[in-house]
């Protein structure tokens, strides 16, 4: 896939409010992030973050205004590297998703491998009708050697610790995009240790140059690299700016509606 010129946003959100049933879950959305950002959103659970996720991979679409005049350009905009229609197929291959609810996850007696080469089909398994080419196996061995996961090649997803196969999941996200992964909670279920190995290695790939887009409400997950913050309340974006200003005791105490001691050590936050 070709790179993205800097000047055009990864994702271009006006205006828009999505509804879930009968409910609107996200209301007025304003948001543009460029390619190589690395930004958090973050915000309490049933705020809408699940949601803002559903949106920018197109399984949720945003309501359309009754009163918008025409010809002219659309009140509501979902853009997404510089286009508003996508073939879903052809988007994977430019977004790489890690999320709890991802469907198609690999299963459990699939190897590291298989389940990375899975991320090229989107599918749960290689089904033999699924064509995996020679260049898609230099892939898949490239990826795993850049999350560092090479001895999980052969071994089978459902023998690996939650760790490993959240690493597994991210070269699986990698496999066919052009370096920009969002993560949904990528820190949930994970022990101290596998949180540690977490944070390095999206580390890591932040300084090789991949885009983030952080979605959680753990401060511990919001690395070094990301400088730019997003809170979210009631289905809305409340603030958008620099960590330095957003990360507060007051602030995230009022966003969380607890009080909060917030602690800061060479970039990394911790909240009690």
């Amino acid at each position: 896939m070709p790179s993205l010129p800097a000047e055009t946003p990864f994702l271009d959100l006006h205006n828009v409010s999505v509804a879930r049933g009968e409910r609107v879950v996200l209301h007025n959305i304003n948001l543009t992030i460029h390619p190589g950002e690395h930004i958090a959103i973050l915000g309490p659970n049933g705020c809408g973050k699940s949601t803002l996720i559903k949106t920018i991979t197109c399984e949720c679409y945003p309501l359309i205004p009754d009163n918008t005049p025409e010809p002219c350009e659309p009140e509501t905009r979902v853009s997404l590297f510089g286009r508003q229609r996508w073939d879903l197929t052809e988007l994977k291959k430019m977004l790489g998703v890690v999320s709890p609810d991802l469907p198609g996850k690999p299963t459990l007696h699939t190897t590291g491998r298989d389940a990375v080469l899975t991320g090229f089909f989107s599918s749960s398994t290689l089904w033999p009708n699924l064509h995996v080419t020679p260049d898609m196996h230099t892939r898949a061995d490239q990826v795993l050697a850049q999350v560092d996961a090479v001895a999980l090649r052969d071994k089978p997803v459902g023998e690996m610790s939650a760790g490993q196969q959240r690493r597994i999941m991210i070269a699986r996200a990698l496999v066919a995009s052009a370096g920009t992964l969002l993560l949904d909670e990528p820190s949930n279920a994970l022990d101290l240790a596998a949180q540690r190995d977490l944070h390095h290695l999206l580390r890591t790939l932040a300084r090789q140059g991949t885009t983030l887009l952080l979605i959680t409400h753990h401060l511990p997950d919001i690395i070094p690299e990301i400088d730019r913050i997003l809170l979210m309340r009631d289905g809305r974006i409340v603030a958008d700016g620099p960590k330095q200003q957003l990360l507060t005791a007051p602030i995230l105490s009022d966003l969380f509606q607890i009080p909060i001691t917030l602690t800061e050590k060479e970039g990394h936050y911790h909240a009690t």
